[in-house]
């Protein structure tokens, strides 16, 4: 055998050997936005102390029958043709941001004790969502996905369902389009009791590990806020408001100067809890932007200002997801850097870009 032979040989035993680790030991390096490597590390944290105690959700601290299911996070759109939505009455939290910098929200609907009938429409993932749906031990589900999210996806990163069969652990079978929509991309939905399905016959964990957040006892009526308003300043009629309603403890939401309701019940969308974090937006290809909430593949930071909302009352504190970690949860702080102890119920996180306005207004 020749000297040249040789090292052919040896050249290509080192990339087989490169594709190896890759695909098993090295499948959990990426690089970051800077080109550098970063391994992706788990912290095990969903298996400590529960943050509640009893049979109770860990995300909304109610309790259900469902409490140690684990959780279904949906991508579902804020596009108005696509209003009213699907699901979210019955959602324990929803996260909303910016798909587009300063422009079009998309939101995730997060689903552990109750089971509604649909949920949609539904929406193709951005990567920082399946970071913020790791945190939560959640199983993710989507319609398809930008090819920052896809890369991601196909290397195991989460346990998901993608109904549009372009990445990640194909699912079609688990959806179906609606008809009547005006518009097809809007027509994507799916019945979560067959996603369950789904997940169960992909041999995905169903038990829930998610430490969760912590509550506290509701404040009775003569403790609570007199009342107020809240108007979160996304673009156009992304923006979103919300009325306080002292009675049921909640705050009322509109979108796009119109009161939001399920599409599945009617039911007013109507929190208990509103988290608004602050965080900053950039674009990254074309129509793909990066939001800095702590994921562990193309953020610089990972905390930031955060204000809260619950029992007709604002809470200035900070937020924190650990970007060493890719299931870190995350965190919401008082201004002592407690966490912080939620009101029994639905939370939803808005997180907003510096600039935009946040503006809370007690009643007199």
């Amino acid at each position: 055998m020749s000297k040249k032979q040789i090292i052919i040989i040896i050249i290509g035993a080192a990339i087989i050997a490169g594709g190896v680790f890759y695909f098993t030991s090295g499948k959990n390096i990426f690089k970051s936005k800077s080109g550098k490597q970063i391994e992706v590390k788990e912290s095990g944290y969903q298996e400590g102390t529960p943050a509640n105690q009893g049979n109770v959700s860990p995300i909304s601290g109610l309790a259900c029958d469902n409490w140690n299911r684990r959780p279904l996070a949906v991508m579902q759109p804020a596009d108005v043709t696509a209003r009213p939505a699907a699901g979210f009455s019955e959602a324990d939290m929803v996260i909303e941001m910016p798909c587009i910098t300063a422009s079009i929200t998309r939101l995730m609907g997060v689903y552990v004790c109750n089971t509604p009938s649909e949920v949609g429409s539904m929406r193709s993932s951005r990567h920082d969502y399946i970071a913020l749906a790791k945190g939560l031990d959640a199983i993710f589900a989507h319609w398809g996905g930008s090819h920052y999210a896809i890369d991601l996806l196909n290397q195991g990163i989460i346990d998901n369902l993608n109904c549009n069969n372009d990445g990640g652990k194909s699912a079609g079978q688990c959806c179906f389009r609606k008809e009547g929509m005006d518009r097809g991309v809007d027509s994507g939905y799916a019945r979560p009791a067959e996603l369950f399905q789904c997940a169960k016959d992909f041999g995905y964990r169903l038990e829930n590990k998610f430490a969760g957040y912590p509550h506290q006892t509701e404040a009775t009526l003569e403790e609570r806020g007199k009342g107020g308003s809240l108007r979160v300043a996304f673009a156009g009629p992304f923006a979103a408001e919300y009325e306080y309603d002292r009675e049921s403890n909640t705050y009322k939401r509109i979108w796009g100067n119109v009161e939001d309701t399920d599409r599945n019940n009617g039911q007013r969308i109507a929190p208990k809890n509103i988290a608004v974090i602050i965080a900053r937006s950039e674009q990254i290809e074309g129509q793909y932007n990066n939001v800095q909430v702590g994921d562990p593949w193309y953020d610089d930071t990972d905390s930031g200002e955060a204000y809260y909302y619950f029992n007709g009352q604002e809470y200035k504190g900070t937020w924190k997801k650990d970007k060493s970690k890719a299931d870190s949860k995350l965190f919401f702080y008082n201004e002592s850097g407690q966490e912080i102890k939620f009101v029994p119920g639905q939370l939803w996180v808005e997180i907003l870009e510096p600039g935009q306005t946040l503006k809370w207004t007690p009643a007199l």
